[in-house]
């Protein structure tokens, strides 16, 4: 198992979400090929600013007014059982642990983040892809 940390668990959750970095998380995806891996940004995102090679795209929320998607456990159940892992990345992390918690809370036993997201943290100058993240830290990805 990769090495990774854990945060509260959900009530009854049987395996509390585990935090990868983005290299741990390559890692776990290559040596775990049941796992489905899912990019929970915006469709935007995704298709413009680029994607981890193997992510599908899965919206937690989306423009114009960002709300949260009421399908996303839906949309997630069509492509994977709740005993297949899951890992999630979005931008910078954060909003990858909201999408996990409703998939645990949904049932989903082994639910992964990735740490840091596809872009990363801000730098001090407010710029992203310069501090951590997927494409920082070189793994693939790929762009339309």
């Amino acid at each position: 198992m990769p090495e990774s940390y854990t945060r509260h668990p959900q009530p009854d959750c049987p395996m509390p979400m585990k935090h990868l970095t983005p290299s741990d998380a390559f890692e776990f995806l290559k040596k775990t090929p049941q796992a489905v891996f899912i990019d929970c940004r915006s469709e935007m995102e995704y298709l413009f600013v680029g994607h981890p090679v193997g992510a599908m795209h899965i919206g937690w929320n989306d423009g114009p007014d960002w709300d949260i998607n009421p399908h996303f456990v839906k949309q997630v159940k069509k492509v994977a059982s709740a005993t297949r892992p899951i890992v999630l990345i979005c931008r910078s992390g954060h909003r990858s642990v909201d999408a996990g918690e409703e998939l645990e809370k949904a049932g989903f036993a082994e639910v992964y983040n990735v740490l840091n997201g596809f872009e990363g943290d801000l730098d001090d100058q407010h710029h992203r892809n310069i501090r951590n993240g997927w494409r920082v830290e070189g793994l693939p990805w790929e762009q339309i």
